[in-house]
Parts: C-alpha cells; sequence; structure tokens
C-alpha cells in the first residue's frame, strides 16, 4: 500500500486555519479556491470538481476539534482504497504547518494523487494566507 505524507507552513494562526479546515462543505471557497471549484454533499458524501477536471467522491470520516484533524475515504472506481487525513498543528503565535497524510492503493497512483496533494497544499497556503491579510 502507497503511503505519503506531504506538510507545508502557513503563516495564519492554527485556529483560523482549522476553522477552514473543518468547514469541510466550503473547503471550494475557504480552503483551497482555485484548487477545487465545486463541491456539494449527497447523504454523507462529499463530491468534488477540481480545476484540472477531475471529480472525486469522498466520505467524511471525521472531523476532531481537539487534534484539529479531519479525514475522509475517496471513493472512486480508479483506487480500490484511498484514506486521507489533513491535520493543522501550531507551530508558532501567527503561523501553523498542516499535514497532509495519505494511503491508497494501487500504489501506481501515488505519482498523481502526490501531485494533487502538492497542489492542495499549494492552494491552501494561498487561499488562507489571503484571506487573513483581508
Amino acid at each position: 500500500m502507497a503511503y505519503f505524507q506531504q506538510d507545508t507552513l502557513i503563516n495564519v494562526t492554527a485556529s483560523a486555519a482549522w476553522d477552514a479546515l473543518r468547514d469541510v462543505g466550503n473547503l471550494h471557497t475557504r480552503l483551497v479556491r482555485g484548487f477545487v471549484i465545486d463541491c456539494h454533499f449527497d447523504g454523507q458524501t462529499r463530491h468534488l470538481k477540481f480545476a484540472n477536471g477531475v471529480t472525486a467522491a469522498e466520505r467524511i470520516v471525521a472531523v476532531h476539534d481537539q487534534d484539529k484533524r479531519v479525514s475522509w475515504a475517496a471513493v472512486s472506481e480508479r483506487l480500490t482504497h484511498h484514506n486521507a487525513s489533513a491535520q493543522v498543528f501550531a507551530a508558532g503565535p501567527t503561523s501553523c504547518r498542516v499535514v497532509w497524510t495519505v494511503d491508497l492503493l494501487p500504489d501506481s497512483m501515488e505519482p498523481a494523487i502526490a501531485a494533487m496533494v502538492s497542489a492542495g497544499l499549494a492552494a491552501m497556503k494561498t487561499t488562507l494566507q489571503s484571506s487573513s491579510a483581508a
């Protein structure tokens, strides 16, 4: 099973980043603008449309306020297994680190998914830092 973890330092408070991350139905407007362009729920499944045309269906597994962590599982014909989480850690009074962790099968999908995570973290950093400057 492929496993990887990526992270980024963001110049906003951990509480500001967590407030946007935990709002799982509005990530296209509050967390990763321009990376995810549409998000809606159908029952317990979150349907996403990415700027590159890819669509995804994700089941939210947990939103854990104490640990500032959201976990989800993707439902896909191309993936036999996908679970991921994003967690916010304070890195100082006005900055935080977001860590995104992924487990997936088949292993051959790792490069594509890792590229999506990199793009997502970059969009997250831009979105959150521009929102805090406003």
